[in-house]
């Protein structure tokens, strides 16, 4: 009997169940639990868009030249692309001139140099950072608007919140299902699988880094 006789995972399923406890970790750092149970101010939500910026400014400007590669270009949808939508954010939260103040914690730009490796040359490893950031917008991600619009007045799926919302995804829940359909159906060996797989944990990891350097940055008073 061959592998292709005997019943194997889903792939999807495969990236969900083994990532579970580093996402864990990173929805439950002390930085996310503050800022979500409202005990952090809007400076501390501006400064996380800013870092939120340099990781999309990687895995967007990179998409390109991929998009007609065999695994990652399936993976590359134009209603999911969020940079516009930070920078409408990052000029309402941070001003007009926000660019001239935009900094990176090291954690940052560790995360983004490595998603950027990848897009260069790696495209399984690109598809396991479009898999965890954009889900995970879509997912999440809504608690983290829904949080922000009642904590610090932004207007409902408006300025200061768009990049949470995806205007160009009307069914969320159907689209992540096409999503996960297309991982299951992911042209790479089963190596190659275990390689990506492991590459959504390193980034879950790089992510809670970023989000323990911003609880640094802004402890509570005790």
């Amino acid at each position: 009997m061959n592998s292709s006789d005997t019943p194997a995972t889903a792939f999807s399923t495969l990236i969900r169940t083994a990532s579970h406890d580093a996402h864990t970790e990173a929805e439950t750092t002390t930085f996310m639990s503050d800022m979500l149970g409202g005990r952090l101010g809007v400076d501390a939500y501006a400064r996380y868009t800013e870092q939120l910026w340099f990781v999309y400014e990687a895995l967007e400007s990179g998409a390109q030249r991929l998009a007609d590669d065999p695994v990652a270009g399936p993976f590359l949808r134009p209603e999911l692309l969020r940079l516009s939508a930070l920078e409408r954010d990052l000029a309402h939260l941070r001003g007009a001139g926000w660019r001239s103040t935009l900094a990176a914690l090291p954690a940052t730009k560790a995360y983004a140099a490595r998603v950027a490796e990848c897009a260069r040359t790696w495209p399984g490893g690109y598809v396991a950072h479009h898999y965890t950031r954009y889900l995970g917008d879509l997912s999440g991600g809504q608690i983290i608007r829904d949080k922000a619009e009642r904590t610090w007045g932004f207007s409902r799926k408006g300025d200061g919140v768009r990049f949470y919302v995806f205007e160009g995804i009307t069914n969320p829940a159907a689209f992540k299902r096409g999503y996960r359909e297309l991982l299951d159906r992911v042209r790479v060996d089963d190596l190659e699988k275990q390689r990506i797989v492991a590459e959504c944990k390193r980034a879950f990891a790089l992510n809670t880094a970023v989000f323990r350097a911003l609880g640094d940055e802004f402890p509570l008073s005790a």
